[in-house]
């Protein structure tokens, strides 16, 4: 998956650098190998990005529910105090 991602992304910016090269001499045929770039890097690129990085992931972990904000909230105070006896 990986490498299918990074050889898609390849080829919407080499088409973009391709339509930018080519739209001087044709600028029909430069803005359709653009516009193909754009809608290929962010239709199709950037959802299989986004599911690669987070198909092992629980959106749980990510949510603020009263359980994680007195995780951080425990966090935080143990910090704090570690910090404070370091400084004297």
């Amino acid at each position: 998956m990986k490498y299918v991602i990074i050889l898609l992304l390849c080829l919407a910016i080499t088409g973009v650098c391709y339509g930018f090269h080519i739209k001087p001499l044709d600028p029909k045929n430069g803005d359709l190998y653009i516009g193909l770039s754009v809608v290929l890097g962010f239709l199709i690129v950037m959802p299989l990005f986004i599911y690669h990085r987070w198909k092992n992931r629980s959106v749980k972990d990510y949510m603020l529910t009263k359980e994680n904000i007195e995780k951080m909230r425990d966090f935080k105070n143990s910090g704090s105090r570690s910090s404070k006896k370091d400084s004297q």
